[in-house]
């Protein structure tokens, strides 16, 4: 192909990308030769033909038959599809909600507060925000929500990263936590547009659904040079103490 020889300045990709660029290449390879075309018309008007979802969906077979098991951005992924995920704690999603082991916890403060965890966020908002902790990790919940619409002053716990589960109802949270991904995670993004207080790869433990919690939305953003040069920076999740859905 002509891209044989570009010379490439950059290190590798991770495994699992240098082996799905080379399978692709493999499959590219072996069309463009079978067509008898030339590389314009090929790319131009022929690989939609001759390159089709099957394909893709047999390289992906050969991924996972080599053992690999792809990364979850939303527990619902390992629900749907645990043969071609890395297994998940709670992909139920359940009432009692997170435990992750690294939150930070503490007693109530005079006003009430007692802490639950952190996380990174993603736009530094004027105050805090507070509601209801729902957690929002099935398919189930979110055609409820899209149906009877998502209760005023819900702050969404999850775990979509990339927003793909959550998107359609996202303008009706109050707050979002969000135990994994980045600021610059599709779910961030979503947020900053929305202008939704919303914290990221966040580790909480002890709050259910339906406390009523509070989430340090005036907490400095978290940005891209925080991460790479591993700065700690986050914003708090409290309980709010004797209160309730």
């Amino acid at each position: 192909m002509p891209i044989d020889n570009a010379l490439y300045v950059r290190p590798p990709a991770s495994p699992l990308v240098e082996a799905t660029l080379g399978l692709v290449q493999e499959l590219v390879r072996d069309r463009l030769r079978t067509s008898g075309r030339a590389w314009d018309d090929f790319t131009l008007a022929g690989a939609d033909d001759l390159l089709t979802r099957e394909d893709f969906a047999a390289i992906e077979a050969r991924l996972l038959a080599s053992g690999h098991r792809f990364d979850w951005s939303a527990s619902i992924s390992v629900a749907e599809r645990p043969d071609a995920y890395k297994p998940a704690d709670d992909v139920a999603g359940g009432a009692a909600g997170f435990t992750h082991p690294e939150a930070p916890s503490g007693e109530a403060d005079e006003q009430g507060r007692a802490l639950r965890g952190v996380g990174d966020n993603v736009v530094q908002h004027a105050g805090d925000v507070s509601g209801i902790a729902r957690y929002i990790r099935s398919n189930d919940r979110v055609l409820a929500y899209l149906t009877d619409g998502v209760p005023p002053g819900t702050i969404a716990v999850i775990d979509d990263s990339g927003g793909t589960l959550t998107a359609p109802i996202i303008e009706q949270f109050a707050g979002v936590i969000c135990a994994g991904g980045t600021v610059r995670s599709h779910l961030g993004i979503l947020t900053r547009e929305y202008n939704i207080p919303c914290l990221m790869n966040a580790k909480v433990a002890g709050i259910s659904d339906g406390d009523r919690v509070m989430i340090e939305a005036s907490a400095p953003a978290k940005t891209t040079e925080d991460y790479q040069e591993g700065v700690e920076r986050v914003g708090r999740v409290w309980l709010l103490a004797g209160e309730g859905a």
